[in-house]
């Protein structure tokens, strides 16, 4: 909020459906404890809130010499980097906050350097505002009225600037008249379906059914599914695409059933660097989150926990990428080199 020695405002996203609380960002401390504990989350999200983290954490250095702020730049970047290991748009965004001090480096003074930054952070937030609704018009394209829908996690509002991702499809949809049904995931083992994309749902209006993870293969069975879109946080140059743990199962059900299978995601979530899924690495979370989820046991003492927080869908499972550029399709290192050329 407020110019270059502001602070930065988020939904505590832990607290709804709820309670709605905004959190005060006035150091990078709080930002990175808010990605980390899922305050903030979804990969644009992250990096859009790990932009303006950098932005707080340069302002104790601003009327220090050049050598201190770069200095210190390069300390709370990494930082920020170390809260989430899988979304890649947390060190896309990190990445070019740091390019464009270094355009500046020499030419112009601590103070302008600074204000610059924070018109950066500015501008991914708008850009990524832009990019949901597009995917969403060429998204919404793949449906047809009264199409039933399933989904995975949230990839809406609460985890970028605006419409979402895979829910800006649904809402592109529903403002066009057709009419989606939206099948939610409650998305263990912290409900992200359940108590954000449902909340989402409801709040613009969109029909929607918030079912259990173990109902998926029922629900695609009984033929209510006709399409799954999720979003993801990471992608591969050949379209292994990570996200939240369960979309790989929904993937494999999906062609079990003969039901396309989506993924919404920005040009930003792309990491070329990787060639495949095989490289991108996966968060494992604490155990309590199994064994105490929202503050009651349910396991036994001392038992073995695995935690992955996303997992990896080969590209041969997924029909097509939305992008804000246009459709993949079909999903595989030439036609990604394509439509992300010059992105």
């Amino acid at each position: 909020m407020g110019d270059a020695r502001g602070y930065l405002r988020l939904i505590d996203q832990t607290r709804l459906p709820v309670e709605f609380v905004e959190i005060e960002c006035r150091q990078v401390e709080t930002v990175w404890e808010a990605i980390k504990m899922l305050r903030v989350r979804g990969a644009p999200a992250i990096g859009i809130a790990a932009a303006y983290g950098l932005c707080l954490a340069l302002q104790t250095t601003v009327d220090e010499d050049e050598a201190a702020y770069f200095a210190r730049l390069n300390v709370a970047s990494d930082y920020l980097a170390a809260s989430r290991p899988t979304a890649v748009n947390l060190f896309w965004a990190l990445d070019r906050m740091k390019h464009k001090a270094q355009q500046l480096r020499g030419t112009a003074p601590v103070d302008k350097i600074h204000a610059a930054l924070l018109e950066e952070a500015r501008a991914i937030h708008e850009e990524d505002r832009q990019v949901c609704r597009a995917i969403g018009r060429y998204g919404a394209e793949l449906l047809e009225s009264n199409t039933g829908v399933l989904t995975h996690c949230n990839a809406g509002g609460l985890a970028t600037a605006d419409y979402g991702t895979a829910l800006a499809v649904f809402f592109t949809a529903q403002a066009q008249g057709k009419a989606p049904h939206v099948f939610v995931d409650e998305t263990r083992p912290l409900l992200q379906g359940a108590r954000l994309t449902a909340w989402e749902l409801a709040q613009r209006g969109v029909r929607a059914t918030l079912i259990c993870d173990s109902m998926a293969a029922q629900v695609m069975r009984e033929g209510r599914v006709q399409a799954v879109i999720t979003g993801a946080d990471r992608i591969a140059a050949n379209g292994d695409t990570a996200n939240k743990i369960g979309t790989y199962s929904l993937a494999v059900l999906a062609r079990a059933h003969e039901i396309p299978f989506y993924i919404a995601a920005p040009l930003s979530t792309f990491d070329l660097a990787l060639s495949s899924g095989e490289g991108i690495p996966i968060e494992q979370r604490g155990r309590e989150e199994i064994t105490h989820g929202f503050g009651r046991q349910t396991a036994p003492d001392g038992v073995d926990v695995y935690n992955p927080a996303f997992d990896v869908t080969p590209a041969g499972l997924i029909r097509a990428i939305i992008t804000e550029r246009g459709v993949i399709e079909p999903v595989n290192a030439h036609t990604i080199a394509a439509m992300t050329a010059g992105a």
